[in-house]
């Protein structure tokens, strides 16, 4: 057998000379609850101040077109619809008719809509 030389890329393992392990923490004389997080940190999340405005997604339209395979389009709502397609011509036929669907939708057809 051959003698392998370590690599100086390695670090050589050494003995500690600093202190052992680690000491528990003193106990505090002060009575109440631990302390978790540093002062002037907020413990809870704070809402998104942005998101506020009453709008949600109902509608998705997914269009997958990998280089050189068949492209794939997916129109899907809350309202129920659930539509595929795959092709050039199918996927772009159900793409215009994902587009239209946004005026048909009950779910986005409202009163204040109607009487625009």
């Amino acid at each position: 057998m051959t003698d392998r030389t370590r690599s100086p890329l390695k670090s050589l393992p050494c003995t500690p000379t600093g202190p052992g392990h680690a000491e528990p923490a003193p106990a505090s004389s002060r009575g109440g609850a631990a302390k978790d997080v540093a002062e002037g940190v907020p413990s809870s999340v704070r809402s998104d101040p942005q998101a506020g405005d009453g709008r949600y997604p109902i509608a998705w339209l997914t269009i997958t077109a990998p280089r050189g395979a068949t492209p794939t389009a997916t129109s899907v709502c809350d309202c129920g619809r659930n539509l595929f397609a795959a092709g050039h011509r199918k996927a772009l036929a159900l793409i215009e008719d994902h587009a239209r669907h946004r005026d048909l939708c009950p779910l986005r057809t409202t009163e204040e809509r109607i009487a625009t």
